[in-house]
């Protein structure tokens, strides 16, 4: 009788990830130190860019939101991405993949520039 209570007590501190084993995520031990997807904002507003350059890792999405009362477009010089025309508090979001720098403007008004770079 002990000996099964021992291991069941075993199974549930293996299931609950305790005792030094770990979960796995596609036959890989995960790690509790995994990195999350990471996320940046960038506000229309006010006929600008804020920021106005940003500096991102590899993986990371871009979220631009129009705080403006009138609408604007997030489109790369290079044809990366393009937004749609944008509404007051509408957002378009894009995930760089590639490092590089990333030139961007509103097509409605094409003095409004930015830049994302991807390192």
């Amino acid at each position: 009788m002990r000996k099964s209570v021992f291991i069941a007590s075993v199974m549930v501190t293996a299931v609950m990830g305790l005792g030094g084993i770990q979960p796995k995520h596609n036959g890989i031990i995960a790690s509790a130190q995994e990195k999350t997807a990471s996320t940046a904002e960038v506000k229309i507003d006010n006929f600008s860019f804020g920021p106005a350059a940003i500096t991102i890792q590899v993986g990371t999405t871009v979220t631009w939101i129009n705080r403006d009362d009138i609408p604007h477009t997030v489109v790369s010089t290079e044809k990366v991405f393009k937004s749609k025309v944008l509404d007051t508090d509408e957002k378009f979001s894009y995930t760089f993949t590639k490092p590089g720098e990333y030139p961007y403007f509103c097509s409605i008004h094409p003095k409004m520039t930015g830049k994302v770079v991807v390192q």
